[in-house]
């Protein structure tokens, strides 16, 4: 085919393009048809303020070295992690692979051959051969390449997004663990003093009984309690166990002993919101995750409409060789040949228009997911926040209950050994309820920890 009929059938074909939807060269933009994409929409036009709290760098909220020395090792050692760092190559690769889709291909296909014939003077014929440069491009008048580039650039940030989501994971994961660890270790400091004290109350009570101011009940009642906090020391050193075997796994280590502190308490910046705004919501990766999907989805079915229109490519040959349709010449010739071809579906409209139906439906399923999304989003930041300001206000009342029980331990003691006023029933009852406190004290601690950690966590932190 000729240059200019080459020109007619594009012509020809920006004609048609012209006359067809625009929606296949459109950008993806969030629709605003719900309340709830709306304000999405116009908090993220408003930007994300970098002060708060999911944007602040993990190193400036957990500050105590030894749990950033961890942190610091499950992200360089975490399978996941690692593997959601290759699901962005692969996806980076496939976007570059998407770029070049508007170059033109070349092919090289060499090729020579020799006769041999068996009549007189023509027994050893010259080589033959040709060297032929092959290319072809096609013109991406219907937006095809076009959708196929913007969505695996969705799937790059889709990917990006994956790979911020694990690693927030990991850094929530192991601080989780290390101040569990921590209030562990505080029980089992708490517990174990306690068996002490427990110990030498049976001796007073075996003394009181010789001096005939108990009987031996109060013995026996006060040995069974010393036996019940030495079984509960096991299960704690079970439970701790645990802990470290799964903080072991979050760095992907076989060590089981970390030697954290007790006394490891996490405190966060105290001008917490009692509101979060949407832009905070739109900062974390599973929102943003959520946003490509949709993203994705829309291109998806882009090209589902850009497979009704005709495809367009021009191709071409050049070389040089040394036979030709005459016979063998030599020296080599130069040839070349150019032509263009329209290629348009004609009897595959049901599966098309089926196709296209899919890509709808998949569409508005990734919308319908995108705002579940945004709902649990803000469902988790609300409780993460309630959670830690109701922890907070626990975490002091418990403070107040330890100290009041702790004079009541000492004055029933004392009462019991000075005048009898006191019964051995209630010095271990203010024993026990000493005891169940202080444990409740360091169990709302890391609650409290948790629930920290947790609004970190849901307000997108982890950067």
């Amino acid at each position: 085919m000729k240059i200019q009929n080459i020109a007619t059938v594009s012509i020809v074909a920006v004609g048609i393009a012209s006359l067809s939807s625009c929606h296949i060269y459109n950008k993806f933009d969030m629709p605003t048809d719900t309340p709830l994409t709306s304000e999405y929409v116009q908090a993220k036009q408003a930007g994300i303020d970098s002060t708060s709290l999911g944007n602040i760098h993990w190193q400036d909220i957990f500050t105590d070295p030894q749990l950033a020395s961890l942190i610091n090792r499950a992200l360089s050692q975490n399978t996941d992690l690692q593997n959601a760092k290759l699901n962005v190559d692969i996806a980076n690769a496939q976007l570059n692979g998407a770029r070049l889709s508007y170059l033109p291909s070349l092919t090289l296909a060499a090729s020579g051959s020799k006769a041999y014939f068996d009549y007189a003077g023509m027994r050893n014929m010259p080589w033959t051969y040709q060297v032929p440069v092959q290319a072809s491009w096609e013109i991406d008048i219907f937006g095809k390449l076009l959708n196929a580039k913007r969505r695996a650039k969705a799937q790059l940030l889709q990917s990006q997004a994956y790979e911020q989501a694990v690693r927030s994971q990991i850094i929530g994961g192991v601080a989780n663990c290390y101040y569990s660890i921590a209030m562990i270790e505080k029980q089992l400091q708490i517990s174990r003093q306690t068996s002490v004290y427990w110990k030498e109350s049976v001796e007073i009570m075996k003394n009181f009984k010789l001096a005939g101011r108990v009987n031996e009940t109060a013995v026996v009642q006060s040995t069974a309690n010393y036996y019940s906090i030495l079984a509960s020391i096991t299960d704690l050193e079970v439970s701790l166990h645990q802990a470290n075997n799964t903080l072991a796994l979050l760095l992907n280590t076989d060590q089981n002993d970390w030697n954290i502190s007790p006394d490891a308490l996490l405190t966060l910046p105290a001008d917490i919101s009692q509101g979060i705004p949407m832009s905070q919501l739109a900062a974390r990766p599973d929102v943003a995750a959520a946003e490509q999907s949709v993203a994705i989805a829309y291109y998806a079915t882009n090209q589902a409409r850009a497979a009704f229109y005709p495809g367009i490519t021009i191709s071409g040959t050049g070389g040089f060789t040394n036979s030709l349709a005459t016979g063998v010449v030599n020296p080599a010739n130069w040839f070349a040949n150019l032509a263009g071809s329209l290629t348009a579906p004609l009897f595959a409209r049901g599966q098309l228009i089926s196709n296209l139906k899919a890509a709808k439906a998949q569409q508005e399923q990734s919308m319908n997911n995108f705002q579940h999304t945004l709902l649990n989003a803000s469902a988790e930041v609300s409780e993460a926040l309630v959670l830690y300001n109701k922890s907070n206000e626990k975490q002091l009342l418990l403070d107040e209950q330890v100290g009041n029980l702790e004079k009541a331990v000492e004055y029933t003691q004392e009462l019991l050994a000075l005048d009898g006023t006191s019964t051995y029933l209630e010095v271990i009852t203010a024993q026990q309820s000493l005891l169940q406190a202080q444990l409740a004290q360091a169990a709302c601690q890391n609650t409290m920890a948790r629930a920290g950690i947790s609004l970190y966590q849901s307000l997108g932190g982890g950067r």
